[in-house]
């Protein structure tokens, strides 16, 4: 492996171990490198662009470690559909469980967020005023989208999710809380449209999201209720996807979030990520996690094809574990030396 390095490299013993490196089999004065900018630079070499390994399209995984190939085909199809609001930091995270669900589920959706950098602007529409578009239409990312009406409530928030201003139909001074309550957006569906004003202070569209009729936010608040209270034909479920800090601060920066009935899943175990991510506490689930156990509560879903997806998760921790253990191995290896 060190052969990379040329062959001049000379181990030098005592009280300050180091390597010394010659640009030439001549004896020219050599360059040194302590023992941890050593191992720096071997963890660079090997992460080069030249020595990436290949990787699945599909999953981002490396090739050796595709999910694709795990999962079971044809792909579930799940009658209640699963809306993924994704943090955009973990749309890139290499342990992501989010990827699962959107590879092993017919209907799911998943709309990437990003934080609330100075000012963000929602304009909501209900379905009464907007019945000309189609079930589950969703865009984002600054996509082309049709023609909406004049929105029913639009509102401004800044950073952290505070609400500046709301411009509709309603008293000014009617706390935004029990506006939301007052509305029956649940019963008939709505949409949502985001723009954000970025650094160079202009808007750009970042999502606009179709939220049917029938849908359930899982996320523990204090109005969170218990699969035993929810009193309709679930037809959708929202999953917020990030880490529990990130999760928290997506609920705050969209308060249209509240108009949703929430679910709370009654569920006391560790997530199988504890040993690759940190977890706050038990019952603090990865998303695919959480997507399974609460389609397995609301129930008439496939249990096997569910049961399926956690397996693959399984395995996607049992790599990651086993890589970590074999980049600890060659760090004490080299710092034995």
């Amino acid at each position: 492996m060190f052969a990379n390095f040329g062959t001049g490299i000379r181990l030098r013993t005592g009280s300050n171990p180091f390597f010394s490196i010659f640009k030439s089999p001549q004896n020219p004065p050599p360059v040194v490198i302590n023992l941890s900018q050593t191992l720096t630079l071997a963890m660079a070499t090997l992460s080069a662009p030249d020595n990436r390994r290949p990787t699945c399209p599909s999953c981002s995984r490396p090739t050796s470690f595709c999910l694709c190939t795990r999962l079971k085909t044809p792909v579930l199809e799940n009658s209640i559909a699963v809306t993924v609001i994704q943090h955009s930091v973990e749309k890139k995270h290499p342990l992501n469980s989010a990827k699962i669900a959107k590879l092993g589920l017919k209907n799911v959706d998943v709309i990437c967020v990003s934080d609330v950098l100075s000012e963000a602007h929602f304009d909501l529409h209900f379905s009464e005023s907007n019945s000309e578009m189609g079930p589950r239409d969703s865009v984002e990312n600054s996509k082309k989208t049709e023609h909406l009406p004049p929105a029913d409530i639009s509102f401004t928030i800044e950073k952290k999710g505070a609400i500046t201003s709301l411009v509709n139909n309603w008293d000014q001074n009617q706390d935004f809380n029990q506006l939301l309550v007052a509305i029956d957006g649940v019963r008939n569906g709505f949409t949502v449209k985001k723009t954000q004003r970025g650094r160079d202070q202009i808007y750009m569209e970042e999502f606009v999201i179709e939220v049917p009729p029938g849908s359930l936010l899982l996320f523990p608040s204090e109005n969170s209720i218990g699969i035993e209270d929810v009193n309709f034909s679930v037809k959708n479920l929202i999953v917020l996807d990030g880490t529990w800090p990130k999760a928290t601060k997506m609920y705050k920066e969209n308060p249209w979030l509240k108009l949703l009935p929430h679910l709370k899943l009654d569920i006391d175990k560790l997530s199988l990520y504890g040993e690759v991510r940190r977890q706050p506490k038990a019952g603090c689930l990865s998303s695919i996690e959480s997507i399974v156990y609460a389609l397995k509560a609301i129930g008439g879903e496939d249990l096997e094809g569910l049961d399926c997806l956690l397996d693959v998760f399984e395995s996607m921790v049992v790599d990651q574990r086993r890589c970590k253990d074999e980049r600890l191995k060659f760090e004490s290896e080299i710092r034995s030396m």
